[in-house]
């Protein structure tokens, strides 16, 4: 370990007084450089910034001010770094002004938190009627600022601050605003308050924002909750939705657990960016997902017969089926039934789309996957769509294919070859025919695609059922 700075700062040598600074957290392991301001910071970088803060306030204008790091591997060892005087005033007197800004900053916060509650508990019916529709966004802030002159003691420009700030929380994502615009983010996992994870172009890291507080991630929750009408009482606790309206670019998917089924006590929610200018096969092509032989050959094959795509988390399935749908002729009918609003169409004009209708409370109706499929074979349909198969749902997507009628779905399996395994155990949920019958079936399906890390990894044609062996057979394409 050492330090990377070169300028204004030394390293203390062993026989030097070693010393911690209060307040800081005994577990991180970091140390501040004053080269540049983001050189020489070692752990997370929130963590620094309040380090080197409380540091400069405990000792303030001490010349042999010491930031310290613990060396995880070696207890009780610490690397100490000394400002020099000249790059110590320099902060010493831009303190005061810091701090000043971090209180005020600190009461526009309380007051948006204050805000938020007041409209959760006390006009919860507007936010209600903007997003049906019924009031309008000028409207609606209207009648925040008028709440605001009322019940908030607060200079003129203040009162347009607190608006444009409630404004941005209301209509964006409070926190996750900047998130959820990010092109390159295609997941959000809340795990807690101060923990947030994304998914950048397939690899998970932190999001680098966080709740400034459990309250107000709590009160996050109970917003997204009221603005997107889901009941998250006890008898709710894991509820699953979509956002198609509040984005121009991406529809968010939510899957959001409630502590009463959590092992700890904060909530976890789960976003899916889903774009809605999905990319077309040439595109993806672009993007190296397949070359262009393969692509012409999955188009050959999705309009001849039906077709099975599978792979793991984020492999690419839903965007490969988006952009094969895309290549069906206008004159054939295809109805798509799926949980969440995932897939869409840009030009097809004889496309229908239907999506589970989860209970919103405890005494409503609900339609899963199952009740959609059967009423959607009735509708006079050529080609018959799942988004992803997770249950009793796949006993009509087989009856349909076996039937004649032209399918496609997406399901999480290990390998092309295994995908009909898994849609026959989702079968079994509902079939009295046995796990072999079943089986045979599934030779209707003529091509089994899977996908890894947004590639096509495996192309199978189904050569039918061996009677012999017991298996269905296959030849591999790609």
């Amino acid at each position: 370990m050492h330090c990377c700075c070169n300028r204004n700062v030394s390293m203390i040598g062993q026989n030097r007084q070693r010393q911690n600074i209060q307040g800081a957290r005994p577990q991180s392991d970091w140390i501040f450089s004053e080269k540049s301001p983001d050189c020489g910071l070692f752990g997370h970088y929130s963590e620094n910034q309040e380090i080197v803060l409380k540091a400069l306030t405990y000792h303030g204008r001490r010349s042999n001010l010491h930031i310290t790091r613990r060396d995880s591997q070696s207890v009780g060892i610490f690397y100490p770094v000394m400002f020099d005087h000249t790059s110590h005033y320099r902060r010493s007197n831009n303190r005061e002004r810091l701090q000043q800004n971090m209180r005020l900053e600190g009461k526009m916060e309380e007051d948006l938190q204050r805000l938020v509650e007041d409209f959760l508990t006390q006009k919860q019916i507007l936010l209600v009627q903007v997003k049906k529709g019924i009031l309008s966004k000028e409207q609606f802030l209207r009648e925040v600022l008028k709440h605001i002159e009322q019940n908030y003691h607060l200079p003129v420009e203040k009162q347009a601050d607190l608006l444009k700030e409630f404004e941005q929380y209301v209509f964006g994502y409070s926190r996750l605003s900047p998130l959820m615009d990010d092109g390159s983010i295609s997941d959000i996992r809340v795990v807690s308050h101060d923990c947030i994870r994304i998914k950048r172009e397939g690899k998970r890291m932190d999001a680098g924002i966080a709740f400034a507080s459990e309250k107000e991630y709590r009160q996050f929750i109970d917003y997204i909750a009221t603005r997107n009408q889901v009941n998250i009482s006890n008898l709710n606790a894991i509820q699953r939705f979509t956002d198609t309206e509040s984005h121009p670019d991406f529809i968010f998917r939510f899957t959001l657990s409630m502590p009463i089924v959590n092992t700890y006590s904060e909530p976890y929610l789960c976003i899916r960016k889903v774009p809605k200018n999905f990319p077309m096969m040439a595109q993806l092509v672009e993007k190296n997902m397949m070359d262009r032989a393969t692509a012409e050959l999955l188009v050959q094959r999705f309009r001849q017969g039906s077709t099975l795509i599978c792979g793991g988390n984020s492999s690419g399935k839903t965007t490969l089926l988006n952009a094969l749908k895309e290549t069906l002729p206008d004159d054939m009918a295809i109805l798509v039934a799926q949980q969440a609003d995932e897939l869409t169409t840009l030009f097809h004009p004889d496309m229908m789309f239907l999506h589970s209708l989860p209970g919103a409370s405890e005494s409503s109706v609900n339609y899963d996957l199952k009740h959609i499929s059967i009423a959607g074979l009735t509708m006079d349909v050529d080609f018959f769509i799942i988004g992803e198969v997770k249950g009793g749902e796949a006993l009509y997507l087989l009856n349909a294919a076996y039937t004649g009628q032209i399918c496609a779905a997406t399901v999480h399996a290990p390998s092309a070859d295994r995908a009909p395994e898994k849609i026959v155990d989702y079968a079994m949920y509902d079939s009295r025919y046995s796990r072999n019958e079943l089986m045979k079936m599934m030779d209707c399906f003529q091509t089994l695609i899977f996908m890894e890390h947004y590639r096509v990894k495996e192309i199978f044609a189904c050569l039918g059922w061996n009677a012999e062996k017991e298996n269905l057979e296959y030849e591999r394409l790609f």
